[in-house]
């Protein structure tokens, strides 16, 4: 009896001292501050604690073996220790900070969001469309940004002493080879897309990410919507045309479409300009997007195609009846592109782009015809090893194929080339903390036309500075080929390159946004010729070099006054570049020393009414006055405009918009031409390049017919 008694109480003292095995440590930040207050417990388990203010925690289990101690607390990453149980006690663990948080620093160098979803947005993709002086064209809207120059004549994006060739345009991602719709001197040009079916933009300055390549200067990457939240009808009758949109939603699907037709005819009939029309501005458009969600991905089909037809003759100091011009240009741009989420935290992102384009222009006798058929195809891989290192890699193909039919009365010709280019990218995010990021990345581009390969390292650093505020360095190198005008011609060139430098400090607070960047950029390979303009006879060669440096700043408040939100920019350009025909070094005659902008925008609530207005300033740009022995020393009239606009709403669903650019009918002036030849007196005589028209009105009325009635077409102004 008394050994059953003593086998019994030997089985008891072993489960008693079984039950006792403590569990015990302390929890500490990086820094070695206890945290007060993580869960700790036994996963699988109801065994745990809480720690106290010095950060240490105890407790009992009966579980036995090996288990796994979970440790969480908000903010910082959860950690799981699997050890046996008899080893978790006099424990040390350390918590790193969750860098998923809203208040992790951002890579934001060189970079504008317009987007919704972003953490730091200064502009919304609303703002695109409500600038006055945008006349809604996301363009226009952009160009109130820093680190753009005005040029009214022109209408494309002059970044950071780069001319427009220099910026490329993407949509989901995917190349679009001709984003402008065709125009001609002194007329300025837009955006072929609406912005009726994009809610995200990033606009790139400089320093943008090893996934981009063939743009010196900048990158403008446009999202279209993912999923529309209803179905519903947008009808627009305006004073220069009309446009109709519809949306259908299906359970796994959508489809989005928009038609515009612009013609300038009765316009022109009220407020004449200074051309001679012989045929008025004419212009069509049609897009879709049609989206299909699969179980782990979307797929994406973007369609448009525009025409544009007119005929003017222009004022020309050297023709006495004046230069006579016409276009007719046929576009058509489609871009498929898929996202889906693989196993074990990879994802992908491909798709392919395809672009046909034809203008057939006439200048006095000439005829010319030229045909742009254009390819883009991507595949992009991502992998996400944890929160704080994710790696994404890909590979692309851009395809050029241009031809141009030249003839006269007493010569033709053809020219053309082929511009083949194989890239591939690798680019990894490693975030340290919440208050240290860093970006590299390297992208590899292979050009047929050259027989020439490329590396382009690129590289960026973001620290959170205080709680509110960070500062960011950027670097890469950026390779280009020459644009139509000279691969046309002459294929005995080089990639040209430019090396960017950024310094960036931004604060963000409360609905304010404060952010200055200062810049350096290197040209090197630029084109030059030795004629007035590109031609046949050109001597072409890749020796030109160049330089760009500045201040941009933006301040953007939408919260100290109600009702009220408005922006201001400021840009300090420093450039100079020998290229082209130049002679030498000098300032382009694109780049504007000072760009100034306010834009506000103000809700009236007893009118249901939004009133807009901004203000655009640029110093002089220069021009060479053949008078002197002065290359490009003359400098024009700063230029000024103020623009107003009031959206308002008669009711949830329908719009009276007006707007008016340049209210006060400042008389601007782009440049001069000069005479060909010297008058009696031995002077070249000159007349001022000024815009078509010193205003522009527009009036428009906008029904949005939907399912829950509470949609407007406000965005889209």
């Amino acid at each position: 009896m008394s050994k059953y008694l003593s086998i019994i109480l030997f089985i008891a003292f072993g489960l008693i001292s079984q039950a006792q095995t403590t569990i015990s440590g302390k929890v500490i930040d990086t820094k070695g501050n206890p945290i007060f207050g993580a869960n700790v417990y036994l996963n699988g388990t109801y065994d745990g604690a809480t720690t106290m203010e010095d950060g240490k925690f105890s407790f009992e289990t009966e579980e036995t073996g090996t288990q796994s101690l979970v440790v969480s607390f908000l903010s910082y990453e959860t950690k799981t220790l699997t050890l046996d149980a008899s080893l978790l006690n006099t424990l040390e663990i350390k918590l790193r900070e969750d860098v998923n948080a809203l208040d992790t620093v951002v890579l934001s160098a060189g970079t504008f969001e317009a987007n919704d979803n972003s953490k730091v947005s200064v502009l919304k993709p609303l703002d695109v469309v409500t600038t006055a002086s945008a006349l809604g064209d996301f363009v226009g809207a952009l160009q109130t940004l820093p680190g753009t120059s005005n040029n009214a004549e022109d209408g494309r994006l002059f970044v950071r002493g780069g001319n427009a060739d220099e910026t490329q345009i993407f949509i989901d991602g995917i190349r679009v080879f001709t984003p402008y719709t065709p125009t001609t001197n002194n007329l300025p040009t837009r955006g072929r897309y609406s912005p009726f079916l994009f809610d995200g933009i990033t606009f790139s300055t400089g320093g943008y990410s090893a996934e981009y390549g063939q743009a010196l200067s900048s990158v403008l990457l446009l999202n279209t919507i993912d999923e529309p939240d209803q179905e519903k009808t947008d009808i627009g009758i305006m004073t220069v045309g009309a446009a109709l949109g519809n949306t259908q939603k299906w359970e796994k699907s959508s489809l989005s479409v928009n038609a515009t037709y612009i013609n300038l005819a009765p316009y022109l009939q009220v407020f004449e300009d200074r051309n001679d029309w012989e045929k008025p501005f004419e212009a069509a458009q049609g897009e879709a997007v049609f989206r299909r969600k699969f179980t782990n991905g979307t797929l994406k089909f973007y369609a448009a195609f525009d025409t544009t037809n007119f005929e003017l003759t222009q004022e020309d100091i050297n023709e006495e009846d004046g230069l006579q011009f016409k276009l007719n240009n046929k576009n058509f741009y489609t871009n498929t592109s898929y996202k889906g989420i693989l196993n074990n935290n990879w994802s992908i992102v491909t798709g392919l782009s395809y672009t046909y384009a034809r203008n057939k222009i006439g200048v006095e006798m000439n005829d010319i015809d030229d045909t742009e058929n254009s390819f883009h195809a991507k595949l992009k891989l991502k992998k996400r090893f944890s929160s704080r290192f994710k790696l994404n890699f890909g590979v692309e193909q851009f395809l050029t194929d241009f031809n141009e039919d030249f003839s006269n009365s007493s010569f033709s010709d053809s020219y053309g080339f082929n511009n083949n280019i194989t890239a591939g990218f690798a680019e990894a995010d490693l975030v340290f903390s919440k208050d240290l990021a860093l970006k590299v990345g390297l992208r590899a581009d292979y050009s047929s036309i050259f027989e020439s390969f490329n590396l382009a390292p690129r590289t960026a650093l973001a620290y959170k500075v205080s709680d509110n505020a960070q500062v960011s360095l950027a670097y890469g190198n950026f390779f280009q080929n020459p644009s139509a005008g000279a691969l046309k011609f002459s294929q005995d060139l080089v990639p040209q390159r430019t090396d960017h430098y950024i310094f960036n400090y931004q604060y963000v607070n409360d609905g304010r946004i404060f952010r200055a960047e200062l810049y350096r950029k290197d040209y090197d390979n630029l084109v030059k010729f030795d004629t007035q303009f590109e031609q046949p006879s050109s001597n072409f060669n890749s020796s030109g070099s160049g330089y760009a440096q500045g201040l941009d700043v933006f301040w953007r408040d939408n919260t100290s006054i109600k009702n009220l939100d408005y922006w201001v920019s400021y840009s300090l350009l420093d450039t100079q570049r020998d290229h082209r025909n130049f002679p030498n070094a000098a300032q382009p005659n694109f780049a504007s020393k000072h760009n100034f902008s306010v834009v506000g925008k103000y809700w009236v609530e007893s009118l249901k009414s939004q009133i807009g207005l901004d203000y655009v300033h640029a110093s002089g740009r220069p021009y060479t006055d053949p008078n002197t022995n002065q290359f490009l020393g003359g400098r024009t009239k700063s230029f000024n405009n103020i623009s107003f606009n009031w959206a308002y709403l008669i009711s949830q669903q329908k719009i009276l918009y007006f707007s008016v650019n340049n209210v006060f009918g400042f008389n601007n002036i782009n440049g001069y031409q000069y005479a060909n030849t010297p008058n009696a007196n031995g002077n070249f005589s000159r007349r001022a390049l000024t815009p078509a028209a010193d205003q522009f009105f527009f009036v428009g009325f906008f029904w949005t017919i939907s399912e829950k009635g509470t949609d407007n077409q406000l965005n889209n102004l």
